[in-house]
């Protein structure tokens, strides 16, 4: 769509703002200064207008408050909360407990939407009934000039999804969802207990289960998010995330014990292949490995079946070797520096849709849907 139809649309959505529900945009922040303002600029630019957008200053002490302070003065939309430093999942429920809108819609605070994200998932949601409580549109990682690196969180489970989510949080990430605040009230909001027993990570994929355990789920299947990823972004405490997930997990067997083992066996399987990458990216090459390793313990069957695992394991060994020759001849560093500085071509935004069709042929798509599938036939949830 070109700016001026952006523009026109977001005329014609302001000027009749009163007829369309109103939607509370979420933010926490923490030390998010180098970020915060091209994500509240890509939140105040939305095509649909009708929003309210509350920060939470997660006990910052870098230049959050003052950045979000001056768009505050700028659009009366924005408003800005403080809270010492007590994590993401309080910092939402406090926007949560103070937001008006029928819709909620997180969105971290490094990462950008389009123009028409809140346009197209309201859209969803209108010509849906009450029994939608979750609508997601899909993403693609950016680097911190906003720019596509080439990655992207592409799923098409509609309806009943309590199974595929479980099997992956196939939502990617916490800003591509929006929420009928309704849902929350049932639900409940995000869960504290997670940081509580040093478990953060999963806050997002927790909430995401309990809507999709009492409600349906819909897509909009067009790329509306950017998730930004950068080398600083993935230095997380990689421990603390498994041990998140194994608690959300255990909770969840507690909860449903007619759901098979191997279900957590597959999810536990592709959360190490997902840590192993993060590990990678961040260069801790035998940390991958050693996630990689437990992969092919938990599932060996599809880990094999990965064409990504053969990709990890190339790169980590030609990483390594790279450290190897630095060590023994130091003068070969400026060789492998010159080669690291050559940026490889931008994509845009659309480039993905040839590896999409790509992705639906791989062997380990199609077997991960085939178990999802054969799941979501046997196993019946109790939505009471």
């Amino acid at each position: 769509m070109s700016e001026a139809s952006i523009l026109d649309n977001k005329i014609l959505l302001s000027t009749s703002s009163n007829n369309l529900p109103l939607v509370s945009v979420i933010i926490p922040a923490y030390n998010a200064a180098a970020f915060i303002e091209r994500t509240l600029h890509s939140v105040i630019n939305q095509t649909y207008a009708n929003i309210e957008v509350m920060v939470v200053d997660d006990g910052s002490d870098d230049k959050t408050s003052e950045i979000v302070q001056s768009i505050v003065q700028k659009d009366d939309r924005v408003s800005l909360l403080h809270q010492q430093n007590s994590g993401v999942a309080a910092a939402r429920n406090l926007a949560i407990k103070y937001a008006k809108g029928e819709f909620i819609a997180p969105i971290d605070a490094d990462d950008i939407w389009y123009p028409q994200n809140l346009e197209k998932q309201v859209q969803c949601f209108q010509a849906s009934d009450s029994s939608v409580g979750l609508v997601y549109a899909w993403s693609i990682v950016i680097d911190e000039n906003d720019n596509p690196v080439g990655d992207f969180h592409v799923a098409e489970y509609e309806g009943e999804v309590y199974i595929a989510l479980l099997y992956s949080n196939f939502l990617g990430n916490a800003s591509s969802s929006l929420i009928r605040r309704s849902c929350l009230e049932i639900v409940g909001g995000y869960d504290c207990e997670l940081k509580a027993n040093g478990c953060q990570g999963c806050e997002d994929w927790d909430l995401y289960l309990r809507i999709a355990e009492r409600y349906q789920v819909r897509v909009v299947p067009e790329f509306l998010i950017g998730y930004r990823q950068t080398t600083a972004s993935m230095s997380h405490d990689y421990n603390s995330m498994i041990s998140s997930q194994q608690f959300l997990l255990t909770s969840v067997q507690q909860r449903h014990p007619e759901i098979p083992h191997d279900l957590y066996r597959w999810s536990y399987s592709l959360f190490h292949i997902y840590m192993s990458r993060k590990c990678s990216i961040s260069g801790k090459n035998f940390q991958s490995l050693y996630y990689l390793y437990k992969a092919l313990q938990f599932d060996f069957s599809m880990t094999i079946l990965r064409h990504d695992l053969y990709i990890k394991v190339i790169n980590t060994f030609i990483n390594v070797c790279k450290k190897i020759i630095i060590h023994i001849f130091p003068h070969f560093s400026k060789y492998f520096i010159s080669h690291q500085n050559i940026q490889p071509q931008q994509i845009k935004i659309n480039d993905p849709e040839i590896l999409i069709k790509i992705k639906k042929l791989l062997p380990s798509t199609i077997y991960k849907n085939v178990r999802i599938y054969w799941l979501s036939k046997r196993i019946f949830i109790n939505k009471n």
